[in-house]
């Protein structure tokens, strides 16, 4: 078959269903300038974004604690997070890199921590240093990142501990995330 243009204004299968390929591995598909495109790439999802409602208790002596206050759904695209058990569960045909946000305040810490748990064991610590003034400022809020692998079923939570001898509470605690498209 000689080289040259194919024009036409829509390729369907023989069929009328299934797959159609264009090029073979190894080569490379452009699409010129000014050109749109659609149905090709994906979307950030799942995505979703949990805050707290009023505040929990955290025991005192540097004990981790499940944050239980995420309660408020901003937004959830796949259903994938629950907020009877503030758990993000990765759902079928969704494995892939997300990008996980979390953090809260702690009142009455002069180091609130947040820990991400992935299936039960923890794979993301931040913490902050505050002021220990007794205070609900914002020295003792902490947010962090993390960008992380995950498999279909798998869950992350967030926990949160103080190293103050008294318990404490957390408030304005979030929890969001978003699986990453050709990351």
């Amino acid at each position: 078959m000689a080289n040259g243009t194919l024009k036409v204004s829509n390729i369907e299968t023989s069929s009328g269903s299934g797959t159609i390929t264009i090029g073979q591995s190894g080569e490379t598909i452009t699409i010129p300038s000014g050109a749109t495109q659609t149905g090709i790439g994906g979307n950030n999802t799942p995505a979703f974004n949990a805050e707290s409602t009023g505040t929990m208790s955290v025991g005192s002596g540097n004990t981790w604690t499940k944050v239980t206050n995420l309660t408020v759904e901003n937004f959830d695209t796949d259903s994938a997070y629950d907020t009877s058990n503030q758990r993000f569960t990765v759902p079928s045909d969704k494995a892939g890199k997300y990008l996980i946000s979390y953090g809260g305040q702690l009142n009455n810490s002069d180091r609130p921590d947040f820990i991400l748990y992935k299936n039960g064991s923890a794979v993301n610590q931040t913490f902050i240093r505050g002021d220990n003034s007794g205070n609900t400022s914002d020295d003792n809020s902490i947010r962090g990142s993390v960008i992380l692998d995950l498999a279909v079923a798998d869950y992350l939570e967030i926990y949160a501990r103080t190293n103050t001898a008294s318990s404490t509470a957390v408030q304005n605690a979030s929890f969001s995330g978003m699986r990453l498209i050709g990351a």
